[in-house]
């Protein structure tokens, strides 16, 4: 039970990473406040992992009041808060020539600001337990695909940000931030996305070496057995560091020879 006694807000965990990251977090012995916009989603995820190891809360994590609504949740129904994971994001396609100033504005309000914004109002609850915050980010953060622009310069924010909170809050509140940067995972959305692209069924399957040298792409359940580290008191002062969670070096990889496309 790594996480016993913790108190812990996981923003868009009513589906994929979030929803992994949840229900192991309480697995090892956390209460977790559940977020998300999907009401009947997220009273799913409550159902499954009981009534009594979490509460559910439904807002769009872009709201004024978002923030301070899931500290007051977490507070009221566990009566204090230890960690914060900043999961919720919105992955969307976008290049050079149809990204508008609305449009990044928005992916900025929901990936990178919202996640600031929390922070900082969860700060003095974690100040109190010498808490942590895990931001969930990307590897798109180091440059990111052609069309996923918006969300690459979004996620290279949140990293900065995590480099900036983690080094000032360590010596100033005892809060640690680290953050972890996954690569290409099987959640619900991401099998719906590329159907959408035009990609069978079964697309994820027999992928080229050039995309999983593994013969496949990661699990929601992988990279929750990841953050637990970060969440509990293994990791002891680290802090202000990233972690990628590929199968193959973002900076410098040798390209398979194998370049087919997925079909």
């Amino acid at each position: 039970m790594r996480l016993k006694g913790k108190v812990i807000i996981v923003t868009g965990s009513t589906t994929g990473i979030g929803k992994a990251i949840a229900k192991r977090c309480v697995a090892e012995g956390a209460k977790v406040v559940l977020h998300g916009l999907e009401e009947d989603l997220g009273l799913e995820v409550l159902g499954e992992i009981g009534e009594k190891n979490a509460v559910f809360h439904c807002e769009d994590i872009s709201t004024d009041r978002c923030p301070a609504n899931l500290v007051r949740v977490a507070e009221k129904s566990f009566g204090k808060l230890d960690a914060v994971v900043n999961n919720a994001a919105w992955v969307v396609t976008s290049n050079v020539n149809n990204t508008d100033r609305a449009f990044l504005q928005k992916i900025l309000d929901v990936n990178t600001i919202s996640p600031f914004l929390l922070i900082q109002e969860a700060l003095p609850q974690l100040a109190k337990t010498k808490g942590c915050v895990l931001n969930i980010g990307s590897v798109n953060a180091w440059s990111g695909e052609p069309n996923l622009l918006a969300y690459s310069i979004s996620k290279g924010g949140l990293m900065t940000m995590t480099r900036n909170l983690g080094d000032v809050l360590i010596r100033d509140h005892g809060v640690r931030v680290n953050q972890i940067n996954p690569g290409w995972v099987l959640t619900e959305r991401e099998r719906e996305r590329k159907k959408e692209h035009g990609l069978s069924e079964s697309w994820y399957e027999g992928l080229p070496p050039i995309y999983a040298p593994a013969g496949r792409i990661l699990w929601p359940e992988e990279i929750a057995a990841a953050s637990i580290y970060w969440l509990s008191d293994e990791s002891g002062p680290i802090s202000g560091q990233v972690v990628d969670l590929e199968q193959y070096p973002m900076i410098g990889r040798n390209a398979p020879k194998d370049t087919s496309t997925i079909k």
